[in-house]
């Protein structure tokens, strides 16, 4: 008798096991979606877009800037490659009649400063973010998206 009651437990304990197995399943499937959506999926912050290859807008070169930094007491220079991003091809054409007013603004603002501000990735940033700004005050139209550092080197002695 004895006996039997064992198999009987046993015979549970096998039953709660399968039983317990799509359960565990399922928690954990409802756990992954909870880590998806609440680490991965991460919203868009205000004024932030993706830029889809369909919405990358009318690219500008202009070229490559030698400037003198404004550091104190040494010589520092760089040398930044600049590629506009505008909005369309109305704003392309503004850019090409006011090129000298443009590229002058550039050489103003980057050569205003210091060459321990535009080697950090945040001074480069606030540079960036400066330089957008200064050209769609020059541009009736507005319209400069994004301003793109092809090529950037910084120098002193």
């Amino acid at each position: 008798m004895a006996e039997e009651k064992e198999k009987l437990e046993e015979k549970k304990g096998g039953r709660k096991i399968l039983f317990l197995i799509p359960i565990l399943l399922l928690v954990l499937a409802v756990a992954g979606g909870g880590v998806y959506f609440f680490l991965l999926n991460k919203p868009k912050k205000e004024g932030e877009e993706k830029i889809s290859p369909s919405h990358v807008g009318v690219m500008v070169d202009l070229g490559v800037f030698t400037v003198n930094l404004a550091d104190k007491g040494t010589d520092a220079y760089a040398r930044v490659a600049i590629t506009l991003e505008l909005s369309n091809e109305k704003v392309k054409q503004e850019v090409d009649k006011r090129m000298p007013i443009i590229k002058d603004a550039i050489i103003d603002v980057i050569s205003s400063k210091t060459s321990d501000f535009v080697r950090t990735p945040e001074g480069r940033e606030a540079l960036r973010l400066e330089l957008i700004r200064r050209l769609n005050i020059i541009l009736v139209e507005g319209g400069v998206r994004n301003i793109y550092f092809t090529e950037f080197v910084v120098q002193t002695s």
